[in-house]
């Protein structure tokens, strides 16, 4: 199958075997004197609150004039009595510890540390955590400036000159070739054991590598990853850099773990990161061999490479595996159906681990036409301590209990809806019942309207739900190629829920309309909540099984924008009355509706008019409006208006307006007026704003613009 370069462990530098010969108390080095490497200089061991005794040796060679903790420290121990009292340190030789100028970073002095320290006003806090605090502030940004932007002194001898990236490199390599250093290598954090003990790295000879820091390798593997649907946003940017310093990965491990020998040296067993992403493509040959047609004996190099990589020949590799051609046939061809896989998902852990493995494998052994086409990073489950959800860290609830209790579909929907891509969910046992009550309800309705459903005539409200259905298979459809959940399950159970709820209120009956709108409906549920759309689907008479039918495609000759804009707009006056009564101080009995002046509708369609032919101004409406006899007439209202409107129109998209600026305001909102009456309990009446004779004691009418009808409570 082609394969990735291997490294041995003992390709690298040799470790001398270490002798056991005692142990020390740290304290008893204090006073002590030692030799340092590369420069011989002499030099006294003091003690120093920082150090960490579990990292490293415990020892650190001080560098006072660039690191900020080391500067502290030096100053706390020149002041501090018990060098002479306790540890019998002379005076002269305390005094005789100064800092040497080793580091020259622009836009800093002599000693970078002390200029960061008095600079961030270290010396005059008195609370601890605090001072440790604005030290590791000052380490971070010193230690930065220094790497990046440091130049050696003349007091590093033939180093002056170099830059502190390069130097750090030249005097890790002298120290190695010298024999006055070895590679230590440690953890970047402690990590525990399960057991509940730390974990040590142990450095095994004869290791086995994969070189994961092959520049050609990690060059074509950012490159695929740049063509990739990589979710989230950040993680698509963020891969490239972890793609930049992934390196050499073991790729077996010793003891007696379940696994694949490895086949260059059978003490050890692979490392299941290492071959478990490309497991995927093994998904496609598998049941062959779980149907017992084909045996892992048969499964040699040639087989791979004939049925995944497509070189050789079939009568070639049937004799060498035994396996018929005919069949060997029908295994590449799964494999050409199935791959390229579309997605992985994956937990955000597996951001540094599993998927740039991934990635990497599939670029070195499959062909560009079997390169992965997207990922996809799911943020955890959280209890309410924020901690991940897990077997090992507890909390975890039993699926089959969960499903006992919740409900799958209700547990399905709250993850769906209640999660961002890149965010942590909280576990929320009432939110989750939540969901479950929002079932029970949509359930409720469905069998509601299958009851109500007759051969009566369609009407306007019948193109309006058909509209906002096809409406909302376009987002649904939008959302899932954007792998949002939370957006196609609030359009499903929360927007077509509305719809549906507001059709039956405005008296919606009709046989037919009400089928296509719970076929597309039901059809919507079936990705998330499975048992209920089909539960759904055997009441409404559907043949077949929900899972079965196709999601329909949005079929723009069945959307009205206009439909949907005339019962948005009902809605909203609806919504006006009750809040304007709730803000009334006394008893109201009745409302006025006043739609808007014709002038006005005019001022819009040109408006869009311009915007369309990218002529849009205020001047030039202005302009327009001024030209025309009759809006000239009311001057300051008029050149108000077009300044409003264009304003508004420029920063909105002119098509959205286009339904707005057709819509009869007057017709609409008559035909609806008993609808209007018996939603907000007060008799109603609607009038145009150029009726001669209507009834507008405040003079409401002239404040009415196309959208926004005018409402006035008596």
């Amino acid at each position: 199958m082609g394969g990735i370069e291997g490294v041995r462990g003992e390709a690298r530098p040799a470790v001398r075997r270490v002798s056991h010969v005692g142990e020390i108390a740290g304290k008893d080095l204090i006073g002590l004197k030692c030799v340092t490497p590369m420069t011989g200089r002499v030099i006294p061991v003091f003690p120093a609150g920082f150090v960490n005794p579990d990292v490293g040796t415990g020892l650190v060679t001080s560098c006072p004039s660039d690191a900020p903790d080391d500067w502290n420290s030096l100053a706390e121990a020149k002041a501090n009595p018990d060098l002479e009292k306790v540890y019998g340190i002379p005076r002269d030789v305390i005094d005789s510890v100064n800092p040497i100028s080793i580091i020259s970073i622009k836009g800093y002095g002599d000693f970078p540390a002390e200029d960061i320290i008095e600079k961030l006003g270290i010396p005059k806090v008195s609370d601890p955590e605090k001072k440790r605090q604005l030290l590791d502030e000052a380490k971070k940004q010193v230690y930065k400036d220094g790497y990046h932007m440091g130049v050696m002194r003349e007091a590093a001898g033939d180093l002056a000159g170099v830059r502190v990236e390069k130097a750090k490199d030249i005097c890790q390599q002298r120290m190695l070739d010298s024999g006055e250093a070895e590679i230590f290598r440690d953890l970047t954090m402690e990590v525990v054991c399960r057991c509940g003990r730390r974990v040590h790295i142990k450095r095994i000879d004869d290791q086995w590598f994969i070189n994961y820091a092959d520049r050609k390798l990690t060059e074509a593997t950012k490159e695929n990853a740049k063509k990739m649907t990589i979710f989230p946003k950040m993680y698509y940017e963020n891969v490239q850099n972890v793609l930049d310093w992934y390196r050499e990965r073991a790729c077996v491990r010793l003891g007696n773990w379940l696994g694949t020998k490895f086949p260059y040296d059978k003490k050890w067993t692979i490392e299941p990161i290492s071959d478990s992403t490309l497991y995927p493509v093994y998904y496609t040959i598998s049941l062959y061999a779980n149907s017992k047609q084909i045996t892992p004996e048969q499964m040699k190099p040639e087989f791979f490479d004939y049925v995944i990589l497509e070189k050789g020949d079939a009568a070639a590799v049937s004799a060498s595996t035994g396996i018929s051609a005919g069949l060997l046939d029908k295994i590449r061809k799964d494999v050409q159906y199935w791959y390229p896989l579309d997605i992985n998902l994956g937990g955000k852990e597996h951001m540094t681990v599993h998927f740039p493995v991934f990635l990497l494998n599939h670029r070195a052994v499959l062909p560009d036409k079997m390169q992965p086409r997207g990922i996809l990073v799911n943020w955890y489950v959280t209890g309410k301590n924020k901690d991940k959800i897990s077997k090992s860290k507890g909390g975890a609830q039993p699926i089959p209990g969960a499903v006992a209790k919740y409900g799958a579909d209700s547990m399905r929907l709250y993850y769906a809806n209640v999660a961002s891509m890149d965010s942590d969910v909280e576990w929320d046992e009432d939110i989750v019942f939540t969901y479950r009550q929002r079932l029970e309800s949509i359930m409720s309705s469905v069998e509601d309207l299958i009851g109500q459903e007759a051969d009566v005539p369609s009407g306007d409200i019948d193109a309006w739900l058909i509209s906002r259905f096809n409406t909302h298979l376009a987002e649904i459809r939008e959302a899932m190629d954007r792998y949002d959940l939370r957006a196609m399950t609030t359009v499903v159970y929360y927007d077509m829920a509305n719809d549906m709820r507001w059709y039956a209120r405005r008296s919606g009956r009709n046989k037919d309309t009400v089928r296509k709108a719970l076929r597309i409906w039901i059809n919507a549920m079936m990705p998330v909540t499975p048992h209920v759309a089909e539960e759904l689907w055997s009441e409404a008479g559907f043949e077949g099984l929900a899972s079965e039918a196709q999601l329909p495609e949005a079929d723009s000759s069945m959307r009205d924008a206009s439909a949907e804009y005339g019962e948005g707009l009902i809605q909203e006056v609806i919504s006006d009355i009750n809040e304007i009564r709730k803000m009334a101080k006394t008893e109201v009995k009745k409302a006025y509706v006043y739609t808007t002046p014709a002038w006005k509708v005019s001022v819009l369609k040109d408006a869009i008019s311009m915007a369309e032919n990218k002529e849009l101004t205020i001047p030039a409406l202005t302009k327009k409006c001024m030209a025309d006899e009759n809006l000239r007439k009311m001057g300051k209202s008029v050149s108000e208006f077009a300044k409003k409107t264009a304003v508004d129109l420029m920063r909105s998209n002119p098509e959205d307006r286009k339904a707005l600026a057709g819509l009869d305001e007057e017709s609409l909102l008559k035909s609806a007026v008993g609808f209007i009456a018996a939603e907000t309990g007060m008799e109603t009446e609607v009038f145009g704003a150029d009726e001669e004779n209507k009834y507008d004691p405040s003079g409401k009418a002239r404040v009415a613009v196309p959208g926004r009808p005018a409402i006035y409570l008596e």
